[in-house]
């Protein structure tokens, strides 16, 4: 996603610099089973895109957007797609789940 307002959607990304990788990871970890999902990782970072979705459509328009170059608008589809290819990215060991260190690494 190239708009400015990815740092807004990915806020949940910014604990992770006060956070030891294990706290971080329990951020996610919505069964509690030590290793986060795709769909955990998923459901996670969308907070901050739901939450920039004042009216609820799914879809983030000019208005909902900060300041700035003009954006197109972006369904929450299209960003979860965009997690799930990073969450893949990031899942070094290809099992399927994210572990406190690959969690702690910028996506490959």
């Amino acid at each position: 996603m190239r708009w400015a307002a990815l740092a807004m959607l990915l806020a949940p990304l910014a604990a992770l610099a006060q956070d030891t990788p294990n706290d971080y990871l329990r951020q996610f970890d919505a069964d509690g089973d030590g290793r986060i999902a795709v769909q955990e990782y998923v459901d996670y970072l969308a907070t901050g895109f739901r939450a920039m979705d004042t009216n609820g459509d799914g879809i983030l328009d000019a208005s909902e957007l900060p300041p700035g170059p003009r954006h197109m608008p972006r369904t929450l589809a299209a960003f979860q797609a965009d997690l799930r290819a990073q969450f893949h990215r990031s899942d070094r060991n290809h099992d399927g789940f994210l572990s406190a260190r690959e969690l702690a690494q910028p996506p490959g």
